[in-house]
């Protein structure tokens, strides 16, 4: 690609959307109040030395069993009924516009706790480059069964480092091999994470370390910044802000600015390799 990448990487509950994907319509769905139903996933965790993603996981196959059937299809209309947040359908072409007018090709990765299968059933799933999310197998029937991946708060920062050097399928080990800093696609300074509470603080602090931008985003409603002035105050993130996608908002001028910063940048970059490559 001619114009330098700008990775935009973003959780997705209480980030894109206001509330956990699976308390939008699948828990009610088997007779559960959500707080009972997470209660008691979280509870199954700590009883079994269990992952928490994978507790979740398994009680959601659990809890279908006589109540409905768990397919790709099931999913995805799970994932059609999301709420986003006001704006989030125009943001992803409004920010690749402005990109492209300053030289900067703007791609948008998701890496989520939650499940791959309802995202891809969002009404946004296309405009992703990737979405790194826990998932499920599904057997020859179509039902899901069994975890296939999970993506938790730790190993949410390898998918960056795929990101970093182009290695995108989530089995290739070529994600481990040395890549000299001129290879690499998207080098973190020209990376962005935008989250929401701790499960996002290794991906922030990987980010901010190495010269990218971390972002912490509040529920406009409820305007309880206690979180983000927490990460603040800890060095995770470097700024925050409602999570209102609107045109015109904080968080879209916060954007254009980084866009800005990077095509600056990007310059400086080029001029240094260029010397370099001329000392022969």
């Amino acid at each position: 690609m001619d114009m330098p990448v700008l990775a935009v990487i973003y959780d997705f509950d209480k980030t894109l959307s206001p509330d956990d994907m699976q308390a939008q319509g699948y828990i009610q769905s088997v007779g559960y109040d959500v707080a009972d139903f997470w209660r008691e996933a979280n509870g199954l965790a700590n009883e079994n030395d269990m992952d928490g993603n994978l507790a979740y996981m398994y009680k959601m196959v659990r809890e279908a069993e006589g109540n409905l059937v768990l397919t790709r299809k099931a999913f995805a209309e799970y994932g059609a009924k999301v709420e986003l947040y006001h704006g989030v359908d125009t943001w992803f072409d409004r920010i690749n516009a402005y990109g492209e007018q300053h030289g900067i090709a703007v791609e948008h990765y998701i890496i989520s706790s939650g499940l791959r299968e309802m995202i891809e059933g969002t009404r946004i799933a296309k405009k992703f480059t990737r979405i790194y999310a826990s998932s499920f197998y599904f057997n020859e029937r179509g039902v899901a069964v069994w975890p296939a991946q999970t993506v938790n708060f730790t190993n949410k920062t390898q998918f960056l480092f795929r990101i970093e050097k182009g290695v995108m399928e989530i089995n290739d080990p070529a994600v481990n091999e040395h890549f000299p800093p001129e290879q690499l696609r998207v080098p973190f300074r020209n990376m962005v994470y935008i989250g929401d509470s701790d499960t996002d603080v290794p991906c922030m602090k990987l980010v901010n370390a190495r010269g990218g931008h971390a972002i912490g985003v509040y529920d406009p409603q409820r305007e309880d910044k206690r979180k983000v002035h927490k990460m603040l105050r800890d060095g995770r993130i470097r700024y925050f802000c409602p999570a209102d996608f609107g045109e015109g908002t904080e968080l879209e001028a916060l954007l254009k600015a980084i866009v800005d910063a990077t095509a600056a940048r990007e310059v400086l970059e080029i001029k240094h390799r260029n010397d370099v490559g001329d000392l022969g």
